[in-house]
């Protein structure tokens, strides 16, 4: 003290100094003090040797340094920088700050203060801890000098030193890396390139990693001849705190050797990068999401690299290991410690709180135009965390979840991977086996390309798998994937990475419990798409709790959306799905199995009364417990449902059949003839109707059985098959004549009217359409009434008693009226109108047809608005309007193709005689 010596008594009177130096002018507690001073040996009355300590120190310390009482304990009050460990803290700041010679001079005074190993006599935990703190921050900042003097040249100098430091710290890649330059700046290129392989055989052998980013990119700038490692010179965005120079960060990972397709998606992400030219100091975030396997990374390490000149002052790289099927996610204190690596800030200038470290990032990027990749992030969360702030950077980060967070929050872009295209995929599997192999095995091509359902990693897997065997034929691989319960072992090529069931079961883990649940009945449930009402049914949940779970699945992209409230799995989720619910819960499949079956079956007999309202109804039993019923409003809301689940019921009726559910099958087959009817839908008319039948010899239901007759009776004749018509409506009446249903008898009878009707024999037509007429009568069945009378009308015409027609017609139209069938009253104006052409009263013939369109397309009945508009054109082309009749035969040949109509070869021979138009070429 003033430059005498004080004595400051014994090695434990020393220690209690030291801690209160160490916090000058912070009080530490009287607890605090006897823990760090004599750890786990504490004396008796040990505060009462405490405060003896203290008082003699005061005596020797006075005036000069006070130590004295406080609230917290006891406070030594004194100026830092006098204190030895906060003078070095605050030259190595200072030379943090400045460059070159100046940085060393401070550094040189920093070092220059330590006097060998602090504490080195004293064995208590607390110094034992600080002695390695204080000897790593002296560490630092030596390489913080070895840095500098790099910079400035003296790298022959260093070697020496370097040199034994290596040897005691064998692992350590930064002294490595300026061993490795000093050797190389020093002309010895093949000592460097031996340093470098040195440390990677010692970081493999005892801790099993390769050196980091920055090591590497030494070793492959040596290898290269970078001519910037021979005369170093400061570079924009290079210089760290400490004054060192750092290479500029370019963390990518390679760049893929190979890339097929997302023209559209490499366009967006141009623009948005065009976007960030603008963005006033924004980041522009950008969230590349899709499932599993779908070539996130690729397309993210394709643009990245296209576009590496636009980065001037770097890229940072993270894989957040969000998926990753062997280690946990990586925390953002960890990813943010790598950028600052990367970034070149010393291990001694990093703080040690997580926010204040996020904060230094931050701040090391404003203003910098950099790239920045999140790869594979787990979630909104851990992705948010490593945005930049106000900075000129570009951010791309991949997930399977959708991270709709980072949209709401952060404005981020959310550009989402589809499956590739046929012809991408097949560009990728010649990739993998080349052209002429491709090419020679075209047929089997496709059916990899089928069964791989667009997926890059599965067309991959199947590309390595077939290139390891060159001499097979690619028809073996595609049988061995035809088969689909063995399809996902088939799309495995040995290893993690490499397995599209593994990537799909990562995927799978992180749902939440209810989201797994929905997730493997979807992959049980039939036809390629799903409503959530159905969902609710198959998981016997509220609607409300099945959209939460669909939206789980299609933010983990595991689900598509194709519409609103509409759900679709890829084919290969689809099979991994049904592979868990095989697996964890087969006993629970068949009942949700069950459930959905009933949902549909009461579902679309509800959209078939609407549809037709005034059809023979049916009884069902109650639907199974937590059965979600949907509600339809009308008769347009009916028809949309139809629609869109007409191929979902067609595969229902196939889960029925798996399932023994005979007499739902006869349900839903009778609930989706009206809709095949008006349709034209004849292929799934006629096939429903036949599962139908089977279904109905099963359970030896007579009822059923004439029924499906019936129907099949009505579809053949549709079609044109009027021997297999005629046979199905003959069976029909023979089995309602039994039962003794004269209803159904008269049902029939039109039936057969219907294909004599057909074959010309007008006279056996009106036969049987009065006997129905009268047995409809006798019945009370007035719908049949007015359906027999429009028959008999027509019958009539064909005969040449058109006055007749009309009157049976006229009949047909105002009964029809009176109960409201819209659908009958526009057949009964069609036949009206058909009496009124046949005697050349064109005005009116085309008045009925008109209102018969008019309440014909109002029921979406598209075969008879073809017929219609035939008969309309051919009261045009009678009354000499040529243009109105082509019109009207291209409307309705239009249609006819559509559906299929029996009458379109017709239609075209009719078009085709017409004159051409005024002026046309012939």
């Amino acid at each position: 003290m003033d430059g005498r010596p004080a004595d400051v008594g014994h090695t434990r009177q020393r220690c209690v100094l030291a801690v209160l130096l160490m916090n000058a002018n912070r009080a530490v507690s009287v607890d605090e003090l006897v823990d760090r001073v004599w750890g786990d040996r504490t004396p008796q009355r040990v505060k009462g040797t405490l405060y003896g300590y203290l008082s003699r120190l005061r005596q020797a310390l006075a005036p000069e340094v006070r130590i004295v009482r406080r609230p917290g304990g006891y406070l030594l009050e004194v100026d830092p920088l006098s204190v030895d460990v906060h003078r070095f803290r605050d030259l190595i700041a200072s030379a943090r700050t400045v460059d070159g010679e100046q940085a060393a001079v401070l550094m040189l005074q920093a070092l220059e203060l330590w006097r060998g190993e602090p504490f080195a006599t004293v064995d208590a935990p607390w110094f034992c801890d600080l002695r390695q703190a204080l000897e790593r921050e002296r560490f630092s900042a030596e390489l913080d000098r070895t840095d500098i003097q790099l910079q400035c040249g003296l790298h022959d100098e260093l070697l020496p030193a370097l040199t034994g430091l290596v040897g005691q710290h064998p692992l350590d890649e930064r002294l490595a890396g300026q061993f490795v330059l000093a050797l190389y700046r020093s002309g010895r290129s093949a000592d460097a390139l031996a340093g470098y392989q040195n440390i990677r055989q010692r970081l493999a052998e005892e801790l099993g990693i390769d050196p980091g980013p920055l090591l590497q990119q030494l070793h492959q700038r040596i290898l290269t001849g970078d001519p910037a490692l021979a005369l170093p010179a400061p570079t924009r965005g290079s210089r760290s705190g400490s004054g060192t120079f750092v290479p500029t960060p370019r963390q990518l990972p390679p760049c893929p050797s190979w890339f097929v397709g997302r023209n559209q998606q490499l366009a967006e992400l141009d623009k948005i990068l065009d976007l960030s030219d603008d963005s006033r100091g924004s980041s522009v975030i950008t969230v590349i999401g899709g499932s599993a396997g779908i070539g996130k990374t690729r397309l993210v390490l394709h643009w990245a690299h296209q576009n590496v000149d636009r980065f001037p002052d770097g890229q940072l790289y993270v894989d957040l290991r969000g998926f990753d099927p062997a280690q946990e996610p990586v925390a953002p204190a960890v990813a943010v410690r790598g950028f600052l690596d990367a970034l070149g800030v010393e291990s001694g200038s990093v703080p040690l709180d997580a926010q204040a470290q996020i904060g230094l990032y931050r701040s090391l990027v404003q203003g910098r135009r950099m790239l920045i990749v999140l790869d594979n992030a787990a979630n909104a969360e851990q992705a948010a965390a490593l945005l930049p702030g106000n900075a000129h950077c570009t951010v791309l980060v991949t997930s399977r979840r959708r991270l709709a967070g980072l949209a709401s929050a952060h404005g981020a872009r959310l550009l989402t991977l589809d499956v590739l295209a046929d012809s991408e995929g097949r560009n990728l599997l010649a990739h993998h086996l080349g052209r002429d192999r491709v090419a020679t095995e075209p047929e089997a091509v496709s059916a990899l390309l089928e069964h791989c359902a667009g997926l890059p990693l599965a067309i991959s897997v199947v590309g390595a798998r077939a290139a390891t065997h060159s001499d097979f034929p690619l028809t073996v691989l595609a049988e061995e994937l035809k088969d689909e319960s063995a399809r996902l072992d088939a799309l495995d090529a040995g290893d993690l990475t490499a397995s599209v069931r593994a990537a799909f079961t990562v995927s799978y883990h992180a749902l939440t419990a209810g989201a797994a649940e929905v997730f493997r009945l979807l992959g049980l449930a039939p036809g390629p798409e799903i409503g959530h009402d159905a969902v609710g049914s198959l998981v016997a949940r509220p609607v409300s709790g099945a959209r939460t779970a669909l939206r789980e699945l299609e933010n983990a992209h595991l689900a598509q959306q194709t519409v609103p409230g509409r759900y679709r799995l890829h084919d290969l989720t689809r099979l991994f799905a049904a592979e868990q619910a095989r697996d964890e819960q087969a006993d629970v499949s068949d009942e949700a199995m069950l459930r959905l079956v009933d949902f549909s079956v009461h579902t679309a007999h509800r959209a078939a009364e609407l549809l037709d309202p005034h059809r023979d109804s049916i009884r069902l039993a109650a639907a199974r417990p937590g059965v979600v019923h949907r509600e339809l409003d009308d008769h347009d809301a009916a028809l949309a449902w139809f629609t869109s689940e007409h191929p979902v019921l067609i595969s229902t009726i196939d889960l029925a059949v798996t399932l023994g559910r005979d007499l739902q099958i006869c349900q839903l087959a009778w609930a989706l003839e009206t809709f095949f009817d008006y349709r034209g839908h004849w292929h799934d008319w006629t096939t429903s109707q036949l599962i139908a039948l089977d279904a109905a010899e099963r359970l030896g239901d007579r009822p059923w059985k004439a029924a499906t007759h019936r129907s099949l009776g009505s579809v053949h004749t549709q079609t044109g098959r009027l021997d297999d018509g005629h046979a199905h409506f003959r069976r029909s009446l023979d089995l309602y004549g039994l039962l003794g249903d004269r209803v159904g008898q008269a049902h029939c009878h039109r039936g057969l009217g219907w294909v004599c009707h057909q074959r010309g024999r007008q006279r056996d037509a009106l036969d049987h359409a009065e006997q129905a007429l009268t047995l409809y009568r006798q019945t009370g069945h007035r719908i049949g009434q007015a359906r027999a009378l429009n028959n008999v009308g027509w019958l009539h015409i064909t005969l040449g008693d058109y006055r007749a027609a009309l009157q049976y017609c006229v009949q047909a139209v105002d009964l029809n009226r009176e109960i409201g069938d819209r659908h009958g009253e526009a057949g009964a104006w069609d036949s009206l109108g058909y009496a009124h052409h046949h005697l050349t009263e064109y005005g009116n013939a085309i008045d009925c047809y008109r209102r018969a369109l008019e309440l014909d397309r109002r029921s979406g009945d598209r075969y008879g608005e073809t017929e219609i508009l035939c008969h309309l054109a051919d009261t045009h082309l009678a009354a000499a309007d040529l243009e109105a009749a082509r019109r009207t035969w291209r409307r309705a040949l239009e249609i006819a193709e559509e559906i299929g109509h029996p009458s379109t070869a017709d239609l075209r021979a009719k078009l085709g005689g017409l004159p051409n138009p005024a002026g046309a070429e012939d």
